[in-house]
């Protein structure tokens, strides 16, 4: 299947059939259309002398020297190398890939002035698996991400670093393996390629993809700790959640009551306490918080996906151009900020469920730590350790870095949105939910093998999964290995597609 580029409707889930399963992509007719008409309107103003920021003059704090005519044609060549000023590891395929998709649909909108061939190379590397190694720390989210698009761009002029087949081979012999040619840079060419936050927007939708699958696999294991823990599951009733207003706690609980539906806890076989702790009644409204910041955030991540984030901005039906800040990356960092905030805040609610579970004073009946051994054995008394930790860890990252601009080129660049901080440190976020969650999962799955009542078809098909992978804990044995397993587990999705084939979808 071929992803046709329009400049329009790209999805969240279209970056990831890119960036992540190889999806060939195909720019549209009229977006060809469009790009050679720009291009058309600009050539004409490059001959009528007129002065155009970022292509007869210099950027940032030089954007009033203008340049002469034998200048301009090598200034988009200096300007990547200058830019392509990024540091350290590089950034994983994926990342690199829907950046480029994301380029490629902000050029077909014709705004951009650049020719058809930059466009067309870009879709060609993504066909092609040509990927620029990209360094991926550099970026302030302002001004686009111009240090790793830098990095990228010097593969138009078949410089650089790429991967092509499993090598990292040197620009020019990626281009030369994969039958590419170099299109090089004209006016414009290279800050067109480069002036949009595309790296952190790419990051943020494939964070929001993730997130989504990892929301949904909490309210599984909140579904297998509730039903540990005799939990009452009137606070669950759809109608209570639907009084208040809220989709997403209306979502969470409608999806709770699918994992436990057909157990004995929900038909009342189970006697449960009158109102229980907040860390049991209130999930959907705090597991449906997140939904809602989450829809928030894919809202304008999407825009941005669909959007020109450049500048200058050429406008060819009125045959103006416009310099102005859309390249700046706060109404993505803003949300995506909270959208991290809502994984933290989930995976402390996920710890203080496995506290419960572990507590012999709070557990309905369950033995201390879930061992059968307690004293003699620790039982999971080490693994709330290990989820503490990693939740200490998301704390300290979900600190905003949408408020902690730098100015930068001698306060030309005053504000910043550091939205590739965000992207970063969300990922980060996120590695840690895997594990955190992971540990609850072990943990109930666990404690469910300690009662002797029926449990819903979604938690049933949960714990089966669990225990594919990782043993009851009979006796203590080192945790690490099945600690790790289970965050692998998580991550694979696994136990959120077998629920769903049991109970339905989640969403």
């Amino acid at each position: 299947m071929t992803l046709i580029i329009k400049g329009m409707g790209l999805t969240i889930e279209d970056v990831v059939n890119v960036a992540r399963n190889g999806e060939k992509v195909e720019l549209h007719p009229d977006a060809i259309e469009k790009i050679n008409a720009c291009r058309t309107m600009l050539e004409k103003k490059i001959v009528a002398g007129e002065i155009m920021y970022g292509v007869n003059t210099g950027i940032g704090e030089f954007s009033e020297v203008v340049l002469n005519d034998d200048q301009v044609k090598d200034f988009q060549k200096y300007l990547i190398y200058n830019h392509a000023a990024g540091i350290g590891d590089p950034a994983p395929i994926e990342y690199v890939r829907g950046s480029m998709l994301g380029r490629v649909n902000v050029l077909s909108h014709g705004n951009s002035g650049n020719r058809l061939e930059i466009a067309q190379t870009l879709v060609d590397m993504l066909n092609k698996g040509v990927t620029p190694f990209v360094c991926q720390k550099g970026s302030v989210g302002a001004s686009g991400d111009l240090a790793p698009m830098s990095q990228i761009a010097l593969l138009l002029m078949g410089e650089g670093k790429a991967y092509y087949k499993g090598e990292l081979l040197d620009g020019k012999e990626a281009m030369d393996r994969a039958g590419i040619p170099i299109p090089g840079l004209q006016a414009r060419d290279g800050l067109a390629a480069i002036n949009g936050s595309n790296v952190l927007t790419a990051m943020s939708a494939l964070f929001i993809y993730d997130a989504n699958n990892w929301l949904k696999q909490a309210e599984i294991a909140a579904s297998m700790s509730l039903e540990a823990l005799k939990a009452n599951m009137r606070p669950y009733n759809s109608l209570l959640h639907e009084v208040r207003g809220f989709k997403g706690a209306v979502r969470c609980a409608q999806s709770i009551n699918k994992c436990i539906s057909g157990g004995d806890l929900i038909e009342g076989k189970v006697k449960c306490k009158v109102q229980d702790a907040y860390s049991m009644r209130s999930t959907p409204q705090v597991i449906g918080a997140a939904h809602d910041a989450m829809k928030y955030a894919r809202s304008q991540v999407e825009i941005e996906l669909n959007g020109v984030g450049d500048n200058p901005v050429f406008f060819p039906d009125r045959n103006l151009q416009l310099t102005g800040a859309n390249f700046q990356g706060s109404p993505v960092c803003l949300p995506m900020d909270m959208a991290g905030v809502a994984i933290t805040m989930i995976s402390v609610m996920s710890e203080r469920r496995m506290n419960r579970l572990n507590n012999p004073a709070l557990s309905v009946g369950l033995p201390a730590f879930l061992t059968k051994g307690a004293g003699m054995f620790s039982g999971m008394m080490l693994s709330q350790y290990t989820a503490d930790m990693q939740i200490v860890e998301q704390r300290i990252l979900s600190m905003p870095a949408s408020i902690q601009s730098i100015p930068a080129a001698a306060d030309q660049e005053d504000f910043v949105s550091m939205g590739m901080n965000t992207a970063i440190k969300n990922f980060q976020i996120m590695d840690n939910a895997y594990g955190v969650l992971g540990i609850e999962f072990m943990a109930a799955a666990q404690a469910l093998d300690f009662r002797d009542y029926n449990f819903g078809k979604g938690v049933t098909k949960a714990k089966e999964v669990i225990r594919r992978y990782v043993d009851f804990l009979d006796i203590d044995r080192p945790l690490y290995p099945d600690h790790t397993v289970m965050k692998e587990l998580v991550k694979s999705c696994e136990i959120l597609e077998e629920v769903e084939k049991e109970v339905g979808s989640l969403e």
